[in-house]
């Protein structure tokens, strides 16, 4: 048996399963964004009622508080850093604190 591309195969098998796992988070993640209504207002890559999670991945890069300021944001609701439509408040009765974090990382990659 030649076993010379063995390590290329499974190394190249790994990266292919690590994928379809993280697109299977991204399905999960935007299915419970999708229950919690930010999709109403919101897509991956064009402004709607609000900003596309592109722009907001643009705008919040590089910063280290990002994920918990826009946890907050998306907790407290506001308006006026995407222009004067506001965004209403989101409790964790209507997307729990594990989905938040996901969909934060989710658009924070976009």
């Amino acid at each position: 048996m030649n076993t010379r591309y063995l390590a290329p195969l499974a190394f190249a098998a790994a990266l292919a399963l690590t994928a379809f796992a993280a697109q299977a988070d991204d399905a999960s993640t935007l299915a419970a964004m999708d229950k919690a209504g930010c999709m109403a207002c919101h897509t991956k890559d064009k402004k709607l009622v609000g900003p596309s999670f592109k722009d907001i991945a643009v705008k919040y890069k590089g910063q280290a508080d990002a994920p918990p300021k826009l946890a907050e944001k998306v907790r407290k609701g506001g308006s006026g850093v995407f222009g004067p439509v506001p965004m209403a408040p989101n409790p964790p009765d209507k997307i729990s604190d594990k989905d938040l974090k996901e969909a934060v990382e989710l658009i924070l990659k976009s």
